[in-house]
């Protein structure tokens, strides 16, 4: 599936890319996050995207090869075979490498995409032949074939590992790459592996909560939740149940942008940010009926974007076994490029390092010296897919949608804690704050004049959007009955299936 999405959803996933793969093992119940982030080049450096006046120059971490980080999502797809697949790589690749052969036809979500990223894209030859017509965004309709990518994906089914990160395929990218301003290097590529990490895992009134841990942001999920738990939501009036969500985002997103980042380059304080004690001298901060400005806690202002790039999906079979994985190129078509001869679109995610300390990146996240460029490094991403347990629900659920991925699975949780279902978790109107900018921004039906009249006398900035963001895919096992219920976000494309033999 990860192969497959990688060819149908070039705007959001990619052999270019990277991925969390979140995994349940029933046999031996055993939990584990595949970790496929990018990782910087070795000649990457901490001020690479800066001017010799320390000015962040426009466009540079988002546009074109330098934007790029060395993919994880092939040495993924080998890697869950080689180790928990049940059928030979070759096989499982069949049908993304169909898909490239024959094509697929572009949907209105493509067009808009595209229509964004259209300039971007038409710079790069290659990848223009590929993903444009006539180098403007091709008509819903149109067929979208990449001969080169089925050439790549059969690469990787016949030699493994081998095929991308070695050999012919390896040295066409390293060459076109440098030409065109890039600093991958054979040595990067051949160096890269995945990591299995041990999953976050957090209580919120009696449900487990397992999800990715560093250069991930389940932590800060956990966090929230556990500040919230120090208030009775349910009692509140909906107004009132909102202000104190957002004030926990807002502490929340905080400690992100000042201590997370790649663990195996700086020490995360995970138990600290995860306890309980922590979790509730945060909470006597928040006012009861005023907003907490983010300028007591920092003055740098952000800038935030919407995001329905990136994408998900999530999976449980009769055995129990799950998946929930969430797969990112960053920006809608990554960097725009393609290295001639490869069909391989790279990814932009060196900008999720803190390029500037706390300057903001694309989505308006902030971050501090945990999350500086530095040579083999991942960089942090709000990509976090979840696993939700009580004793009789299982819960499966992860959303693309840039920065505010963290806020939607938060307000998810919360529902699937109210006893909603799926269908409610991925359809319920979204508002999220991260700290900075200090804005709550929110899809125009989560409250209603009164309550964003309420919330300005609270003291809140409010920006509301008519354009929805995120595309959440859920699961929901009920182990009393045994039913399994599925949803798929209302928002984006798609259905989801129950499937039983």
């Amino acid at each position: 599936l990860t192969a497959a999405l990688a060819v149908v959803e070039p705007a959001s996933s990619g052999l270019g890319g990277g991925a969390f793969w979140l995994l349940y093992h029933a046999s031996d119940d055993k939990y584990v996050l595949v970790d496929g982030r990018e990782k910087a080049p070795a000649l990457a450096r901490r001020r690479m995207y800066q001017d010799d006046q320390g000015n962040v120059i426009k466009g540079e971490s988002l546009n074109g090869p330098l934007a790029a980080g060395i993919p994880g999502v092939p040495a993924g797809i080998v890697y869950l075979a080689n180790n928990y697949g049940r059928l030979p790589l070759a096989q499982s690749l069949a049908p993304a490498i169909d898909y490239a052969e024959h094509g697929f036809r572009v949907t209105p979500r493509y067009h808009g995409m595209m229509s964004f990223r259209q300039d971007v894209v038409k710079a790069s030859p290659a990848a223009a032949a590929i993903f444009l017509d006539n180098n403007k965004a091709p008509e819903v309709g149109y067929r979208i074939v990449q001969k080169d990518l089925a050439g790549a994906l059969k690469l990787i089914g016949e030699q493994g590992y081998d095929g991308f990160y070695h050999g012919e395929l390896a040295q066409k990218m390293v060459t076109d790459i440098r030409n065109h301003g890039g600093i991958w290097s054979l040595d990067d590529l051949a160096s890269y592996k995945i990591i299995e990490r041990k999953p976050v895992v957090s209580e919120y009134r009696g449900i487990k909560i397992v999800t990715g841990p560093p250069p991930s942001s389940g932590v800060i999920i956990g966090e929230t939740l556990n500040i919230l738990e120090n208030f009775n939501l349910n009692s509140m009036e909906p107004v009132d149940r909102s202000h104190y969500i957002i004030e926990a985002m807002r502490r929340a997103y905080r400690d992100r942008a000042v201590y997370l980042g790649d663990p195996d380059f700086v020490d995360v304080p995970v138990n600290r940010l995860l306890d309980k004690v922590y979790a509730e001298a945060m909470a006597l901060t928040i006012n009861p009926d005023k907003a907490t400005p983010s300028s007591e806690l920092s003055d740098t202002p952000g800038l935030s974007k919407a995001g329905m790039t990136t994408t998900h999906f999530s999976i449980i079979d009769g055995d129990g076994n799950r998946v929930a994985a969430t797969l990112s190129i960053n920006l809608p078509f990554g960097s725009g490029f393609v290295p001639e001869g490869t069909g391989i679109l790279l990814n932009d995610e060196m900008d999720d390092f803190s390029i500037k300390r706390m300057t903001p990146n694309a989505y308006g996240l902030t971050g501090n010296e945990a999350n500086s460029i530095q040579p083999g490094k991942r960089p942090l991403s709000s990509m976090s897919p979840t696993f939700l347990e009580t004793g009789d629900r299982i819960g499966i659920l992860g959303t693309p949608g840039g920065s505010r991925i963290i806020s939607m699975i938060i307000l998810s949780i919360l529902d699937f804690a109210a006893g909603h279902g799926p269908d409610s978790w991925v359809s319920l109107p979204r508002f999220h704050h991260q700290y900075l900018p200090d804005v709550v921004m929110f899809e125009r039906p989560a409250f209603t004049r009164e309550e964003q009249v309420k919330l300005i006398g609270y003291g809140y900035k409010l920006r509301g959007s008519s354009r929805p963001w995120g595309n959440m895919q859920a699961i929901l096992w009920d182990k009393k009955t045994g039913k399994v219920s599925a949803a798929s976000d209302p928002r984006g494309e798609g259905e989801a299936k129950v499937i039983y033999k």
